[in-house]
């Protein structure tokens, strides 16, 4: 299969900020594709190679791409550099100066799927002395054969900037309609990516096994499982009434929540954003190698920084000091934790995500040998508000956020991947007016002046709207960073820069500078206002008009942890603002 084919789609889906095209382009795709090449276009249409949790990278950086481009276009590094400066993007560089060479020479054959991935696969697993002339060689090589548009879309996709706008929900859309029948397809086959995490393993069963498959595709270990998220209400009598008048409530630590696997004295730790992180927390693994008596295994915990000579917990940001290649024996040393066990999702060959909560809870009770490092975590079952006040006042002042109050229902299964009101968060600052917490993603960004010259004045933040799969803006925010702040963002939002509004990102604010939501920021602010000119939750409370965060303040913390589809939803900020609505009436 010709690579052009996989280029030209791509320049169709970035011409279009419509979602049905774009998932009819992507539907035309798949069809025309034979069936042994579908995993490496759907892995290349998300921007890798592998599945997250395998931790292969491609790993190009950008100044290896652009010697790398120099080298197959034969033009100046201050000619790169200059396009650079005005794109942005390095793959619009890479089409501008290749459409010049093209116009007196011809590259030399054509590339296809299968030669484009083998490449980027060898320069993703090259490692060692000489590995960046290798990755260099073979990339410029690749560039050397590329069209113009083609190398557009190789240079992006090498250096992890496809930003094509197309989230993982496009492409399950897509794979149902064009192998699974139809749109309805869907359900089952986002249920099977869900357990497994691996979006390219789920297209190759649907395409050469069929639907009846997907549907029997079963959890395994050393699959991440998409974890389970929570909806929030501001009240105990909310949840219990969401709840059917009784819920399983327990502490919700401030920590790193994990995806613990094991399969003998195998141990492998995924984070919420399914990557690899055993290496953080070898101490961890060999907690669970000891206190876990079960053959195999897939359960969920909270992983606490301790203080160990009190026994109180620490807060969130210690945890981020094991986020580190070396050293790692200090860090441990000087950050220990302790390990909080919530659900267990499969034992010894059973697939526990379709039993009830209740269910789960107990058999966990039973795999784990506890001790002062590997706990359950403190739960109760209530039944009426006090009661759970009573318990949130409890775990506050045992150093906790908050409470996760969980229906014990025989509905109660584990839904992978999903949000929903089987589990509901309660936190402090809901009681009052909006003091809480938000994480946010950020989606632009605006010149700073006078010290910030040169830098960040403000972000441009916003919400997850779940129900519609975009981003849509609710604050801007200039305030909590330090000057440290100021340039660890700019470090980490460069490589997210985009030319214009990503097509998944609603905003009427034009930003001075785009990127593609991924970096997610914790911000507080005072209040949640009506709002003429943010997107978030649009005509929800009033006809034109959204939701916006009042004197948002960056709080420090980087939420690392989070995908941007974690992040506090637009649904949330209406929560938010009704209860403040609430509280005004009552006073």
């Amino acid at each position: 299969m010709d690579y052009a084919v996989i280029a030209d789609a791509y320049g169709k889906i970035e011409a279009t900020t419509k979602r049905l095209e774009m998932t009819d382009i992507l539907v035309d795709l798949l069809k025309n594709t034979s069936k042994e090449f579908i995993a490496k276009i759907v892995y290349l249409t998300q921007g890798k190679l592998y599945p997250d949790f395998t931790g292969v990278e491609i790993g190009i950086a950008e100044k290896l791409a652009i010697k790398a481009l120099i080298r197959a276009s034969g033009r100046k590094e201050s000619e790169i550099l200059s396009d650079l400066q005005k794109t942005g993007d390095l793959g619009q560089v890479a089409e501008n100066q290749l459409t010049k060479k093209k116009q007196s020479t011809f590259f030399s054959k054509t590339l296809t799927v299968e030669h484009v991935y083998e490449a980027l696969d060898k320069m993703a697993k090259t490692t060692g002395s000489g590995a960046v002339e290798t990755k260099m060689a073979v990339f410029a090589g690749l560039l050397s054969d590329a069209s113009p548009k083609e190398a557009k879309y190789l240079i992006r996709t090498a250096t992890g900037n496809l930003r094509l706008g197309i989230a993982d929900m496009t492409v399950l859309e897509a794979l149902a309609i064009a192998y699974g029948g139809g749109k309805e397809a869907r359900e089952p086959i986002e249920r099977a990516y869900n357990i497994c995490s691996d979006l390219g393993r789920v297209s190759n069963i649907l395409v050469f096994e069929g639907l009846e498959a997907i549907k029997k595709m079963q959890v395994m270990v050393f699959e991440p499982i998409r974890p389970m998220l929570a909806e929030r209400l501001p009240s105990p009598e909310e949840i219990l009434e969401k709840s059917g008048g009784k819920c399983l409530v327990e502490y919700k630590y401030d920590g790193e929540r994990v995806q613990a696997h094991k399969q003998g004295g195998s141990i492998k730790l995924y984070s919420r954003r399914l990557e690899n992180i055993s290496s953080q927390y070898p101490d961890v693994v060999e907690l669970i190698k000891k206190q876990v008596n079960a053959q195999e295994a897939i359960f969920e915990a909270e992983c606490v920084a301790i203080d160990m000579e009190t026994g109180d917990m620490r807060p969130f940001q210690e945890l981020m000091h094991r986020r580190r290649k070396y050293g790692i024996e200090n860090a441990i040393e000087q950050y220990p934790i302790s390990l909080f066990a919530f659900d267990l999702l499969f034992v010894d060959g059973k697939d526990l995500t379709r039993k009830p909560l209740t269910y789960r809870r107990a058999v966990l009770e039973k795999t784990i040998n506890k001790n002062t490092r590997l706990q359950m975590t403190t739960q109760k079952a209530v039944n009426n508000p006090k009661e759970l006040e009573d318990f949130f006042e409890q775990a506050i002042s045992e150093g906790c956020e908050g409470l996760m109050c969980k229906s014990i229902t025989n509905e109660s299964v584990y839904q992978a991947g999903n949000r929903g009101w089987l589990w509901i968060k309660y936190k402090r600052d809901y009681k009052n007016e909006m003091t809480d917490t938000c994480d946010l993603v950020v989606v632009g960004a605006f010149h700073g002046r006078g010290k910030r010259a040169g830098a960040y004045g403000a972000l441009l933040l916003a919400t997850y709207n779940s129900k519609k799969d975009v981003f849509e803006t609710v604050t801007k925010c200039g305030t909590g960073f330090t000057e440290k702040n100021i340039a660890d963002l700019h470090t980490m939002l460069q490589s997210h820069v985009i030319v214009r509004k990503h097509s998944r990102v609603l905003s009427m604010i034009e930003a001075d500078i785009w990127f593609e939501p991924f970096i997610v920021l914790e911000v507080l602010g005072a209040e949640v206002t009506l709002s003429p000119i943010h997107i978030c939750a649009v005509d929800s409370i009033r006809k034109n008009s959204g939701l916006a965060i009042r004197f948002p303040r960056f709080t420090g913390k980087y939420r690392t942890d989070k995908n941007p589809q974690d992040a506090t939803t637009s649904k949330e900020i209406i929560e938010m603002y009704q209860n403040q609505f609430k509280q005004i009436s009552k006073s």
